[in-house]
This record gives structure tokens, C-alpha cells and sequence, in this order.
């Protein structure tokens, strides 16, 4: 906590404040913003088609190369995600870990390299090498188009948190879950992104629900393929 010279507190009012912005510019959004909200949901739609559509032979060359790299587990890893307002849901990805990815997690808990309830490595010994290689070009989220298209997901906003994660959130950090939640974010573009502490993370997803808009997310859909055109995944 922060004081004064006169010894008063302000850093959990100036928190306060702020956590009121959020909720006030989460609330203009979910009962007004009637053309942003339109333009957003068409282009996600419109967008996700496209992908789907025209990137259909990339992803059959994705799954055979996962399949010959590690034959033993599905193509597909389906996983249960929270979105907007605690609602969970069967998020998509392309596996890039062994099959039995989940069940190693509790032995690798103690080298977690991510503050907060959000577990991360920079060098997992589960990740394949096909795996390391599509993280790298963040072409394992391919499959969250699908997740975009049938409303679970936007192309832009928080990244959707684990259930388990949720359960340890601050009431500040679940205001992350005030909005969709997408495929990038302010955070996905930060070229900082694995240094930066959790409460950062969550600094930056309730800056993006403040000043969200149709250039904020264009720009951030710019800078998301810049980020995959020179590799700045993990």
C-alpha cells in the first residue's frame, strides 16, 4: 500500500476508481454501443469464415504434422475455458503438448515462472516439437476461430482463463470476465509479454474494456500479425 506524507492511503482508492471506470465502461458496452457491438460480432463472423475457409490447407498440414510427431494423442485439444461472465465453455486449440499433458502439470507446479494463479514456462518439457514450433507462430489458436464463430469468443479481448485459475481470482481481476473474451489482447502484443506480472495482465485487459473500439481492435488485429509473422510466440 502507498501513503502519503500525511499518511493517508491512496492506492486502494486510486484501485477503486479505476475498478469503477471498468465497470462503468463494461456496462455502456453490454446495454448500449449498438453499432460497435454490430460491427464487432459481423466482423468476427465475416473474419473467422475467411480463415476457416481459405486456411482449411494449412490446417490439414498442421494435423498430419502433429500426427506424425506424436501419433498418440487427438489433433485437436479441447479444453474448458470461462468467457464472458463466468460462463464456461470447450475452447479449441491445436495440440501442441503430449497426451498426457495435464496429468504432468502438478510436477512441474513448483517451476511455475508466472505470478498470480496463471502457470507458465518458458521451456515446458511437455510441449512436442511440432508443438514448440506452431507456439512459436501461435498457429496451435488456429482452431479458436471455430470458438469465434459460434459466439464463445472474439477475435479481440481477454485471453479466457483456465476454471481453476478463475476460482483464485480478486474481485478486480474478474472483471476481465465483464466482456468476451478473445484471441489477442493488449497483452498478446507485448513483446514483454512472458515478464510482465499477472496484476500487469489484468492492468492491461481492463485498459482494452475502457477504451475498446473499432480502431482499438483494428490495431490490436495489426499488431497480433506482426507479432506471428516474426515469431514472438512461446
Amino acid at each position: 500500500m502507498r501513503e502519503t506524507a500525511g499518511g493517508a492511503a491512496v492506492l486502494d482508492s486510486a484501485i477503486a476508481e479505476e475498478d469503477a471506470e471498468t465497470a462503468v465502461a463494461a456496462e455502456r458496452l453490454r446495454t448500449g454501443r449498438w453499432g460497435y457491438r454490430a460491427c464487432k460480432r459481423s466482423f468476427d463472423v465475416v473474419f473467422s469464415l475467411i480463415v476457416l475457409v481459405f486456411l482449411s490447407w494449412l490446417y490439414l498440414i498442421i494435423a498430419i504434422a502433429i500426427k506424425l510427431d506424436d501419433p498418440r494423442g487427438p489433433v485437436i485439444f479441447a479444453q474448458t475455458r470461462v468467457g464472458k461472465d463466468g460462463k464456461e465453455f470447450r475452447m479449441y486449440k491445436f495440440r501442441s503438448m503430449v497426451s498426457d499433458a495435464e496429468t504432468r502439470l502438478a510436477q512441474l507446479l513448483e517451476r511455475n515462472e508466472k505470478t498470480g494463479p496463471v502457470f507458465k514456462m518458458a521451456h515446458d518439457p511437455r510441449v512436442t516439437r511440432v508443438g514448440r514450433i506452431l507456439r512459436k507462430v501461435s498457429l496451435d489458436e488456429l482452431p479458436q476461430f471455430a470458438n469465434v464463430l459460434k459466439g464463445d469468443l472474439s477475435v479481440v479481448g481477454p485471453r479466457p482463463a483456465l476454471p481453476r485459475e478463475v476460482a483464485l481470482y480478486t474481485p478486480r481481476q474478474r472483471q476481465r470476465l465483464l466482456v468476451k473474451q478473445g484471441l489477442t489482447c493488449y497483452w498478446q502484443t507485448r513483446r514483454d509479454r512472458d515478464s510482465i506480472t499477472f496484476d500487469e495482465w489484468v492492468d492491461l485487459d481492463l485498459l482494452y474494456i475502457r477504451q475498446c473500439s473499432a480502431w482499438a481492435d483494428f490495431k490490436l488485429i495489426v499488431q497480433t500479425v506482426g507479432c506471428v509473422l516474426t515469431a514472438q510466440g512461446n
